[in-house]
């Protein structure tokens, strides 16, 4: 299995058309028989959880049976072209599945073919939750610290908030130079381990997912860089 990442930044010119990119893509993307599952989404504009969504930047996550499917999409179909005409940059990170638990819309996306235990290389993390609406407050009001708490952490790579929906359907998709920084940010940090310890006492998700992808590709720019370039 390859999983896809690409975002995608419009001219502002162009915000509406993004916006409308979110309705009608759905259907081209449901025709699309070599996509095992899919989410279009919006993001932040800090790279990490944010109330603020960057208007201007959006995203497609995608399954595929194999890299070949995905080249394929890229290079010909409706949506690819839709990229080429109205936006200024794209983004794109490939990726295998190492590690999932948890479910996304009742189901795990994501198929772990081969489990490296001992791979040392760039790791990505995916961290997807649906927010309990009672929950909004608690949530808003403990992440942002951490969040940049994970930005300055030795071995953060680069980070990208994501969202299918505003404040309640949240995620962040991060890169690290080693599992070990991963780890140590996850397991060793105070404040992280204590917003872990309140999104279970409290219980603010009524669904989450936790992936760990090994990156075997990333090409294009995002704000003028490709933060991968060299990694992999």
């Amino acid at each position: 299995m390859i999983v896809s990442l690409t975002i995608i930044r419009y001219r502002k010119l162009f915000i509406p058309v993004a916006l409308l990119a979110m309705a009608i893509h759905r259907i081209p993307l449901w025709l699309t028989s070599k996509i095992t599952f899919y989410k279009l989404l919006g993001c932040g504009k800090n790279g990490t959880f944010d109330l603020k969504p960057d208007w201007q930047q959006w995203g497609l996550l995608a399954t595929w049976k194999n890299q070949a499917d995905f080249d394929q999409f890229y290079s010909s179909s409706f949506i690819a072209w839709w990229w080429k005409t109205f936006s200024n940059e794209q983004w794109t990170i490939l990726c295998e599945p190492l590690i999932s638990r948890g479910k996304w819309d009742e189901i795990d996306p994501f198929i772990v073919e081969n489990t490296e235990l001992n791979y040392a290389g760039p790791v990505v993390v995916l961290t997807r939750a649906s927010i309990r609406l009672g929950k909004l407050k608690r949530f808003w009001m403990n992440v942002d610290n951490v969040a940049q708490l994970m930005c300055n952490s030795p071995g953060y790579l680069t980070s990208i908030g994501i969202g299918e929906a505003p404040f309640f359907l949240q995620g962040t998709f991060s890169v690290w130079k080693d599992i070990g920084s991963m780890q140590a940010f996850a397991y060793q940090s105070p404040e992280h381990i204590a917003v872990i310890r309140k999104t279970r006492e409290e219980k603010w998700y009524s669904e989450e997912l936790f992936a760990r992808f090994k990156p075997v590709k990333a090409f294009g720019t995002i704000k003028g860089i490709n933060p991968l370039n060299g990694v992999i």
